[in-house]
């Protein structure tokens, strides 16, 4: 990956929906080469997505919570990634090392929601405990500065 290449992606981070002709012009391409290296950094899966950004709030997402999930046995394969998949409250769900063997971000409406996704959770085969950090305000999230 070249400066061009991140130029494109810190471009695109900020506006997915700029057409190529917009993309060339901003790092000195044609239409037609910032194109191509955009469809190659997705073949290479430098790029896995193109989504929008939504205020959580706004869609009745407005309590979020981490979970850290502690377990008797090893959670980090295909059978606990299903039944976490299956809960539609979980946004984000990651192995870690520590104490814990898991950590998951949580959006829901309600602290009564919360509480439901978190019985959701305590039901996935192997789990034996959570802890969980309830978050009052979000200062910044970044994406990931490439550049």
């Amino acid at each position: 990956m070249d400066d061009i290449d991140r130029q494109l992606l810190g471009q695109l981070q900020e506006d997915a929906t700029r057409s190529y002709a917009e993309l060339g012009r901003a790092v000195g391409l044609s239409a037609a080469s910032a194109h191509d290296r955009v469809r190659k950094l997705r073949d290479r899966g430098v790029i896995r997505r193109t989504t929008v950004e939504i205020d959580p709030a706004a869609v009745d997402r407005g309590v979020s919570a981490y979970v850290m999930i502690d377990a008797n046995a090893w959670m980090g394969d295909a059978p606990t990634r299903e039944a976490l998949l299956a809960i539609p409250a979980i946004q984000e769900a990651h192995v870690v090392a520590g104490t814990s063997s898991l950590l998951v971000k949580i959006r829901t409406a309600t602290t009564e929601q919360l509480q439901a996704a978190l019985r959701e959770i305590y039901a996935v085969d192997g789990v034996t405990g959570t802890q969980t950090v309830v978050v009052l305000e979000t200062f910044f999230e970044r994406p990931i500065n490439i550049i």
